[in-house]
């Protein structure tokens, strides 16, 4: 059984989650996501269930080891985590949620101790081979409160029995293992060459409840690559025009070189 923990969320657009602890009680997080701890809390960094755990943790983005942080002070203690990019932090009540959900790969920030963070793998051939996840998602099991990180916006759908959602790969943070997740062909010579959203579209059919996010890391990341490979160009570009001028005034007997 999980620890019942409760929490705070700060901020708006670079958000920390506040946890609270009662003495004996404790979370577990990302390694590397901790922001500041009050006094009596005490942190024990490991693989979090034997080498294999720690493997599997790895498959999905997350590192080989995870901290847990316990109270062991009189009275409550608190502890803040942060996102690592900018978005939202969505808090799951696996209780209210049935126990289980599924995550985007590396979404996992921290959760009650005794929630289990697992892997799951996409049922479909298609979902694995053109998703933007692949064919290994995070799975969160327990009866506690865990925390994922999306990016941008975060909106949620409750999708009715037969309702299917067509999504940007990329942009599915986390559903209910109720949900079907599936990927389909765009379909249309124009929209798969110039639409600007890749080929392949994901689709999500109910029951189940759906968090969707604007901003997906590796977006921003292309986005990012993008910017600087054009700056770097212009470096080039603009070093390559003043030496051809240096040259030119040496050739052409420039005293002033």
């Amino acid at each position: 059984m999980a620890d019942i923990i409760d929490y705070k969320i700060y901020g708006d657009d670079m958000q920390i989650v506040q946890v609270g602890l009662d003495p004996g009680e404790g979370v577990r997080a990302e390694v590397g996501t901790m922001m500041y701890m009050t006094n009596g809390i005490e942190m024990q960094t490991n693989t979090g269930g034997g080498i294999f755990k720690g493997f599997k943790r790895m498959l999905t983005g997350d590192g080989f080891f995870i901290t847990t942080f316990t109270q062991n002070g009189n009275g409550k203690g608190y502890v803040g985590f942060g996102a690592p990019f900018p978005g939202k932090v969505i808090p799951l009540d696996l209780t209210e949620l049935g126990g289980t959900f599924i995550c985007q790969k590396d979404a996992f920030l921290c959760a009650a101790a005794g929630v289990d963070i697992d892997i799951a793998f996409s049922k479909r051939l298609g979902a694995g081979l053109f998703g933007g996840e692949g064919f290994i998602l995070q799975k969160l099991t327990g009866d506690g409160l865990a925390f994922v990180h999306a990016g941008g916006t975060v909106i949620s759908k409750n999708l009715q029995a037969g309702e299917t959602l067509r999504i940007d790969t990329g942009c599915i943070a986390a559903f209910a293992p109720t949900v079907d997740y599936d990927i389909k062909f765009v379909g249309g010579f124009t929209n798969a060459l110039f639409g600007g959203e890749g080929i392949f579209i994901a689709t999500l059919t109910g029951p189940g409840k759906v968090y969707l996010q604007s901003l997906p890391f590796s977006r921003l990341a292309d986005r990012i690559m993008a910017a600087s490979a054009r700056h770097n160009r212009g470096e080039k570009q603009g070093a390559a025009g003043i030496g051809g001028d240096i040259l030119g005034g040496i050739l052409g007997g420039d005293r002033r070189f």
